[in-house]
């Protein structure tokens, strides 16, 4: 069984989900739909939340109102038959409910998870019930009933796939099974969720479940491109790319992949395809074990990245000098993106700066400590480029005209990265374009 997942633009309007029936019903084989909220909904719920934390009944009311409102626009322009536009306002007016009666009682984290999830327990209801309409066989799997994560957060594989096993033999054998992405229950059976562009990671966490042969990941653009087309105007997509390739990119910056997506697939060895759902025919990527050894696949960059330099004259004969500036970043739970050393100095990158300010406190009470802010990692990726001849020259002599703060070469094999101030970033990658792809 494969495993399609749409995201928020390609369910954003009733003649996207109209696009989205045609793509599934391509075949009568088996399909698992994962489904976003519809675009623009999570957002609207993340900005009522906001409200309701601060007690702000009446703006919340206000943005519960409008959000309502699109809905009601948006079931009339998706059931052309008043019986069907009755069912769609049922589903819309029920958890609309949930929503409105937050207002009144505490609201808390909690409740904010549960108000989080209501887009795409509507999505999902409002294209099954199409679905129905159309005539069509499909069954709405509840999420809640076999997404779980644990105490760190982590999705919990081996129990997810015994939950789903179980909820399909419940149910009838049909075509379609709908089912929402995002949304999960946690450790202490309460509404959670995996975090933004969770939706993909749900899709590749059923696909492992369930040992599917496919999973392919529907967007607005035909597939993971060899640079940002947002910024450069020349740009391709790759046609097939490795999962440690997809993984580098989608960690420094691709914004088309959730960079956790593809774990639960690598793990068990399922191809994942990146499609268009504005261009169904297109080739799009493919994510697999195959790749061309030393050939540079892709460039990305990650933003909003602040760059540390640890300085002690004592360093090079300070033995557990590095462990204790790592034990400081462990304290403060603040993950290392890059990281040089001389016989003196460290530098290091990381891209949360929640705690800098203690951070900083605590490493200023055994070094010098000198911070870069806004910052920029450009990373450049393919499988073993960092073992092979060719690919640093091409890159650095492509990097000639740009002020280049740091180099991470050879931490791993399928990536070389490049820290550079954001002022940069667009020189560069256009830079990177023109050297290594020739566009």
């Amino acid at each position: 069984m494969k495993v399609l997942k749409f995201g928020g633009t390609s369910v954003g309007k009733p003649e996207r989900m109209a696009q989205v029936r045609e793509i599934i019903s391509r075949d009568n084989d088996p399909k698992i739909v994962v489904l976003s909220a519809v675009s623009g909904t999570t957002n609207s719920l993340v900005q009522i939340g906001q409200v309701l934390f601060k007690k702000d009944k009446a703006e919340a009311q206000k943005q519960i109102q409008a959000l309502y409102d699109s809905y009601i626009v948006f079931v009339n322009n998706l059931y052309p038959s008043a019986e069907y536009r009755a069912k769609g306002m049922e589903i819309v007016d029920k958890q609309f409910a949930v929503i409105k009666n937050m207002v009144d009682n505490e609201f808390t984290v909690v409740e904010d998870r549960l108000l989080l999830a209501q887009g795409e327990l509507i999505s999902t209801q409002l294209f099954t019930t199409y679905m129905h309409q159309e005539g069509d066989e499909a069954e709405l799997l509840w999420a809640l009933d076999f997404m779980s994560i644990d105490e760190n957060e982590e999705p919990e594989l081996d129990k997810i796939a015994e939950r789903i096993t179980a909820v399909l033999k419940d149910k009838p054998k049909v075509p379609f099974y709908i089912t929402q992405g995002f949304i999960c229950m946690n450790h202490k059976n309460e509404v959670d969720n995996l975090k933004r562009g969770g939706s993909d990671y749900t899709a590749s966490l059923i696909g492992a479940a369930i040992q599917g042969p496919e999973i392919q990941i529907w967007t607005d653009i035909d597939g993971m491109h060899n640079n940002d087309p947002r910024i450069v105007e020349q740009t391709r997509a790759i046609k097939n790319i490795s999962f440690d390739e997809a993984a580098e990119l989608a960690y420094f910056g691709a914004k088309i992949l959730h960079p956790t997506c593809i774990r639960p697939a690598a793990l068990k060895s399922i191809p994942v395809k990146l499609l268009n759902t504005m261009q169904p025919e297109a080739h799009g990527t493919v994510i697999s074990e195959e790749t061309e050894y030393g050939t540079i696949k892709a460039v990305a960059a990650k933003d909003e990245i602040t760059a540390i330099k640890i300085k002690s004259s004592r360093m090079l004969l300070a033995f557990g000098f590095l462990r204790q500036v790592f034990e400081i970043f462990e304290k403060y739970k603040t993950s290392i993106d890059m990281i040089t050393t001389s016989e003196i100095a460290v530098s290091l990158t990381i891209d949360n700066s929640t705690h800098l300010k203690e951070i900083l406190a605590d490493l200023n009470l055994i070094a010098e400590v000198e911070v870069d802010y806004n910052q920029t990692i450009v990373c450049i990726a393919g499988q073993g480029i960092a073992e092979v001849k060719g690919p640093g020259l091409k890159i650095f002599e492509s990097l000639q005209e740009i002020p280049v703060r740091m180099v991470s070469y050879g931490g791993s094999k399928n990536n070389i990265s490049v820290l550079i101030s954001s002022e940069f970033k667009i020189d560069a990658l256009k830079a990177l374009n023109a050297g290594l792809f020739g566009l």
